[in-house]
């Protein structure tokens, strides 16, 4: 049996993703070069709501990309593979102030591949990385930019982002083993 928490409810899930459009604005200001790299699969999306948001606020449209990091990976054997998804970035990132966007950040591979992949489209002036949920526990000295929510997790903890594109629905859950 699996014990289920809610973390972020829709209504906070909109006002976290509105706070983190906010501090992009504020930390980068010139958002003509500023480009949204979201991280499939939930990262995608996400980037996407944050680009609405900071057009909502700003009236300047911010160019959306999506990066597929499967071939990038250096623990496939532990993931698993996947299908890998296609990646879209149709614009030169030379030059750009690239933000990763991602769902939840763990141990930081996910976001070392996501620097890998991005070099090979470009040579951006700055990468950033916005996540979604923090939850500790990383292997490798990455750490985001933009956080929604920081939640200390136990390693067999899981945390579940839902998105109502993708999952019909907005929250963010915290799914631990029941003792």
């Amino acid at each position: 049996m699996t014990k289920i928490v809610e973390i972020l409810s829709a209504t906070e899930l909109r006002r976290t993703l509105n706070r983190m459009a906010s501090q992009i604005i504020e930390k980068y200001g010139d958002l003509e070069n500023l480009v949204l790299l979201g991280i499939y699969t939930k990262g995608v999306p996400l980037a996407k709501l944050l680009a609405h948001q900071i057009e909502v606020l700003e009236q300047v449209s911010v160019s959306v990309g999506a990066l597929d990091i499967t071939f990038y990976r250096d623990d496939l054997d532990q993931v698993g593979m996947r299908t890998p998804e296609k990646t879209t970035i149709p614009f030169d990132l030379t030059g750009k102030t690239v933000v990763l966007v991602d769902d939840v950040i763990y141990k930081g591979r996910t976001i070392r591949a996501a620097l890998n992949a991005v070099i090979d489209y470009g040579r951006p002036e700055t990468i950033g990385l916005a996540v979604l949920v923090d939850r500790g526990h990383r292997q490798l000295p990455i750490h985001p930019d933009f956080i929604g929510k920081i939640l200390p997790t136990a390693k067999e903890e899981q945390v579940k982002v839902y998105l109502e594109d993708l999952d019909g629905r907005d929250a963010v859950e915290l799914l631990s083993p029941s003792s």
